[in-house]
């Protein structure tokens, strides 16, 4: 006896509708990126493990490929992958990494890329956090130098995107990691790169938590933790961080230099801010990966906090090395899954309809099918998707299958010499004489859109 199938958990499948929402994300979020001259591509799914690892740690969140019917752990398991044992990506950066590696010399550098793609990572399932989840990415990377101004310009183009999304508002939060390196060593911290660590804790611990963390694993006294908690509570709107950086008394040239980047990008994103998409510095993101070394940026949702950000990313000067040339760059990722999937289950973002679909021709009877053919031939030759009904049931009936796919207009061709087509708007219940090769439903009901609730 057949069993209905157990869901997994951490993997999330979207009803049409929902679909709708994901697919129509990702279309605007591809004009956008190309729109600004980057180019998609595609990687493969599968890094060898030993790629994937993390300062060569094997992350127990790894998804690892074998054969079914393979012995784990013998030649026979990876026989068939090169001899050696290959895991799903866990994110797309690593895999951009090999890729600029692998084709460096067919690429032409500063090389503007996007990448819109599943990854995979074995965690604990919650809300916003999956095993399977799309990611969007967009970087500018160079060999062997890469100017400052592509920090400005990469942000940007992820503050236009996620400006052309319906979304609840969202901010971007930018600091330095060069202004907070230079202020860390401009105070005589012992170990700035374990202080940096610390303050990236502070959204988690209370601040006096914080402060014997630095004293205790950075080296700082009790004046300079009571520094790094003052620089740390600086968030403004515009470029005023500045002055109050300059007025807690620390100089040092890595730190003039992080200030003057950091009012940069402040002011480049803040140009292209909206009512729903605002830019501010905040002093207190500092993004633990060790690989960034200038700008850095946490993007956060109103309403949810709880999924803490919904992007990040920044400036690192080695994506990649080859022996020959180092490969910095600087790039955003935008949590597609992470995203949509709550929003898309607490009703705050939806799909129109659930199919393409904008016009039910109807049946009359299976003699008349032809003529109703002939009727969606013409409406899809002008790019207005439609299909046939499925039976020649009464026309209310059809009208009632056509209502509750969410389709807004059914069309009646006509089954005699008498009459001509006619269409109807089943939502106001208008019903006028219409010419299939001409006729067009209004721009907003050619396809599924996504409905925002406020």
């Amino acid at each position: 006896m057949s069993q209905k199938p157990t869901p997994l958990s951490g993997f999330p499948e979207l009803l049409p509708a929902e679909r709708v929402v994901e697919q129509q994300a990702i279309d605007v979020l591809r004009g956008v990126f190309e729109l600004h001259g980057f180019a998609g591509i595609e990687t493969r799914v599968v890094e060898p493990l030993d790629r994937l690892a993390k300062g060569g740690e094997i992350d127990k969140e790894i998804y690892v490929l074998r054969r079914a019917l393979s012995d784990p752990g013998t030649e026979d398991e990876s026989s068939d992958l090169d001899g050696r044992v290959l895991g799903l990506h866990f994110d797309l950066t690593v895999p951009f990494a090999r890729y600029v590696l692998e084709n460096s010399g067919k690429l032409e550098f500063p090389f503007r890329r996007y990448q819109i793609q599943p990854a995979w990572r074995g965690e604990r399932p919650q809300i916003g956090r999956y095993r399977q989840f799309t990611q969007a990415d967009v970087d500018i990377v160079g060999q062997g130098e890469l100017a400052f101004h592509h920090d400005v310009e990469v942000m940007r183009v992820m503050v236009d995107a996620l400006a052309a999304l319906p979304l609840p508002p969202v901010s971007f939060q930018f600091n330095n990691r060069k202004l907070i390196q230079g202020f860390y060593r401009g105070l005589g911290i012992a170990d700035v790169t374990a202080a940096i660590r610390v303050i990236d804790k502070l959204d988690k611990l209370p601040a006096e938590v914080v402060a014997q963390q630095l004293a205790d694993q950075a080296g700082a006294s009790a004046e300079q933790a009571e520094r790094c908690l003052e620089l740390a509570s600086i968030r403004v709107a515009d470029t005023s961080f500045v002055e109050q950086v300059r007025a807690l008394g620390v100089e040092d040239d890595l730190l003039d230099a992080g200030l003057t980047e950091l009012a940069a990008v402040v002011e480049g994103c803040a140009a292209a801010a909206t009512d729903r998409v605002s830019v501010e510095a905040n002093l207190r993101i500092a993004r633990g990966l060790d690989y960034y070394t200038g700008t850095v940026v946490e993007i956060f949702m109103s309403g949810y906090e709880h999924l803490k950000s919904v992007g990040g990313g920044g400036r690192y000067d080695a994506l990649a090395d080859d022996g020959k040339n180092v490969y910095p760059g600087v790039g955003v990722s935008f949590g597609v899954s992470r995203t949509l999937v709550p929003l898309i289950a607490d009703g705050v973002l939806s799909g129109s309809r659930s199919v393409p679909s904008a016009v039910l021709v109807a049946v009359a009877d299976e003699a008349s099918r032809p003529a109703s053919d002939a009727v969606a031939s013409a409406l899809r030759a002008r790019g207005i998707p439609c299909e046939v009904a499925a039976s020649p049931q009464r026309f209310g009936k059809q009208i009632r299958t056509a209502e509750r796919r969410g389709i807004p207009f059914v069309w009646f061709a006509p089954t005699g010499d008498d009459g001509g087509h006619e269409v109807k708007d089943i939502r106001s219940g208008d019903q006028v004489a219409a010419d299939p090769s001409t006729w067009s439903p209004p721009d907003s009901d050619v396809r599924p859109h996504v409905v925002l609730q406020q």
